[in-house]
């Protein structure tokens, strides 16, 4: 879901690159010996599955696992996924530096609102159909709004001209939510049984 260099217009880049450095902001002041070695997992987890992508069409396209990033690390999401994206972009060229605000916004923003809206159930002992529900919100949360969030990026860069351009990202999600949503539902109901306390950190 990255946004390639050169396709967002000046301004946009600099209010996505304002928004990503009030996220970093926050998520770096949640940053602790407790909390850093969960964090550099999930850096490397995003990295990783950023670098498989699936073909679609003439297109491809790749999981995320923002929503799940997002219940577990809530706003560490923002750093977490600025630095995988980083990598990303040096290392493969994926997206770009000048996109780099863009694109870690679009993908942590709904990350740190599945937290905030999903993680409060998650704090008391819940059933395994209860934790799977959850699973699955928070990666149609994380989905959906990335989505979202890059359609109004493009719209605000191109406007009807990129309507077409902007139909296809939408629909391409489609297969990336249903296997994020299974991913994210399997892997929350795991942990939720198995560690709860998963679910407290970044807070």
């Amino acid at each position: 879901m990255h946004i390639a260099e050169g396709v967002l217009d000046t301004p946009t880049l600099l209010a996505a690159a304002c928004c990503t450095a009030f996220g970093l902001t926050i998520g770096l002041r949640r940053l602790t010996p407790r909390t850093l070695p969960t964090a550099a997992l999930f850096a490397a987890v995003f990295f990783l599955v950023g670098t498989i992508h699936i073909p679609i069409g003439v297109d491809s396209v790749h999981l995320i696992l923002n929503g799940l990033i997002g219940l577990l690390l809530g706003w560490l999401a923002f750093p977490v996924i600025f630095v995988a994206l980083a990598l990303q972009a040096l290392l493969f060229s994926f997206g770009g530096f000048t996109s780099l605000g863009a694109n870690t916004l679009l993908m942590a923003l709904p990350a740190v609102i599945a937290g905030l809206t999903l993680r409060p159930l998650l704090q008391q002992p819940s059933s395994r159909p209860k934790l799977l529900i959850v699973g699955a919100s928070a990666a149609t949360i994380g989905i959906l709004g990335a989505t979202l969030l890059a359609a109004i990026m493009l719209w605000s860069t191109g406007g009807a001209t990129l309507s077409s351009l902007i139909s296809l990202f939408v629909a391409a999600q489609a297969p990336v939510w249903l296997i994020e949503a299974i991913v994210t539902a399997l892997t929350v109901g795991m942990l939720g049984k198995a560690r709860p306390t998963a679910f407290t950190l970044g807070t």
